[in-house]
């Protein structure tokens, strides 16, 4: 109801820019440049959270960018989602590995699969930002010619508290185990180039867990179902109908493996679980830091 409730709104209410609170638009050029006008970069937190793959970023979470997220996330701003799913897909784009693009088709679909927030903080806000925000990318991929669906296959299993105040290490021990992936969600997985995606990464923890969680969930769909998972490749990245978006999802839904190309942050062992990479919308600036070296 209240996600539906803001749709109206948005477009009966005169409405200010989300990033620099310029009049009668949503989103201003200036913003929106900001938000996705340069290149996706690779990022990486210090410290680095064990199991988190190479990240791919669309910006830098800071200013004009921090608002438009936290007007989206927070205050439901829900037309923000499609700009914010172009710079999505944006460093969707930038991580996928040469030989998994070249090799995209109807057999290889790019599977989008959202880091979850828990039930009570979507009830809460009234909707699931990074699973939003992974539909509009899908949309922007798709209009690209990039085969894709959002396949909603994670959940928290266990509460976990505010991250909010949390260090790096403390935030993983937070997270440590809080993820898995739904009962037949690894068949889901199966045949495409799965990448996770988030709408924001701090200090990795959400990200590093996510990617266990699907790396344990493939390494056990491998031991049932032997050789038929050694040909999945596994990404890891940071509105709409699911018969429009093309969306997966099993009952009680909330919420890799090495490939035959090797491409810069991807495993060459070839074995179920690897994963190769990873985005989000947008990163810490120190984040960026290893662009310098």
């Amino acid at each position: 109801m209240r996600g539906w409730w803001q749709d109206l709104t948005d477009l009966v209410l005169p409405a200010e820019c989300a990033g620099c609170g310029r009049p009668r638009t949503v989103l201003c050029p200036e913003c929106r440049a900001v938000l996705s006008g340069a290149a996706p970069r690779r990022v990486r937190p210090v410290p680095e959270p064990t199991g988190l793959p190479a990240v791919h970023a669309a910006a830098w979470y800071e200013d004009e960018v921090r608002a438009v997220l936290l007007a989206h996330k927070e205050r439901g701003a829900l037309s923000l989602a499609r700009p914010l799913g172009a710079a999505l897909a944006g460093a969707v784009r930038a991580g996928l590995p040469r030989p998994v693009a070249s090799g995209l088709g109807p057999d290889r679909p790019v599977l989008l699969v959202p880091v979850p927030s828990g039930r009570g903080v979507v009830r809460a806000r009234g909707h699931d930002p990074a699973r939003r925000i992974a539909l509009a990318a899908a949309g922007e991929l798709r209009r690209g010619g990039t085969p894709v669906r959002v396949v909603s296959v994670l959940r928290q299993r266990r509460p976990v508290a505010d991250q909010a105040g949390l260090n790096s290490r403390q935030r993983q021990r937070n997270l440590s185990g809080a993820l898995s992936v739904v009962r037949g969600g690894a068949g889901l997985l199966r045949g495409g180039t799965v990448v996770l995606v988030d709408d924001l990464m701090t200090t990795g923890a959400s990200l590093a867990e996510a990617a266990r969680a699907v790396r344990e969930a493939l390494d056990g769909a491998e031991g049932v179902a032997g050789s038929g998972y050694r040909d999945v490749m596994t990404a890891v990245y940071a509105g709409v109908s699911r018969e429009r978006t093309g969306e997966q999802m099993t009952g009680g839904t909330e919420g890799s493996t090495g490939g035959r190309g090797v491409a810069p942050g991807m495993s060459a062992s070839n074995t179920a679980g690897d994963v190769v990479c990873a985005a989000v919308v947008a990163a810490s600036p120190d984040a960026f830091a290893i662009n310098r070296n």
